[in-house]
This record gives C-alpha cells, sequence and structure tokens, in this order.
C-alpha cells in the first residue's frame, strides 16, 4: 500500500471477538484481515491499461496475505 489512512471504527465487542479470530485463523493482522475481507466486500479497484503497471491481463495484486511478500 503506497499511502494510507488511519481511521477509528467503533464496533460491537462480540463483532471484534469474531474478527480477531477470524484474522488469527488466518494469520494475518487485524489490519491486514480488515484489508482483505474489504477488497473481498468491494473489489480491488479497476486497473486502467494507460496506468503505470496497467496491464489489463495482470491481476490484481494480493492483499492481505500471509505469504503476499515478494520472493
Amino acid at each position: 500500500m503506497d499511502d494510507g489512512v488511519r481511521t477509528t471504527a467503533r464496533i460491537p465487542t462480540a463483532l471484534h471477538a469474531r474478527w480477531a479470530a477470524h484474522a488469527k485463523r488466518e494469520r494475518r493482522s487485524l489490519n491486514a484481515d480488515l484489508i482483505y475481507l474489504l477488497e473481498g466486500v468491494l473489489g480491488t479497484p479497476a486497473v486502467d491499461a494507460e496506468s503505470p503497471g496497467g496491464d489489463s491481463t495482470t491481476p490484481p495484486p494480493l492483499r492481505g496475505k500471509p505469504d503476499s511478500s515478494p520472493a
């Protein structure tokens, strides 16, 4: 992620516990899991073929996975 925005959200305690358990099962931090879940619901931004690296045949990068770091 190039830029980040810090935000605060109030969520019910029970939902936070479920989210924390999910992130732990998936071996992700809460932040990485939130990004992963939001991208799953909202989708990733469309890639413009004229943007740098915007080859439309290249799939978007995976985010929030424990093995997403470059080799």
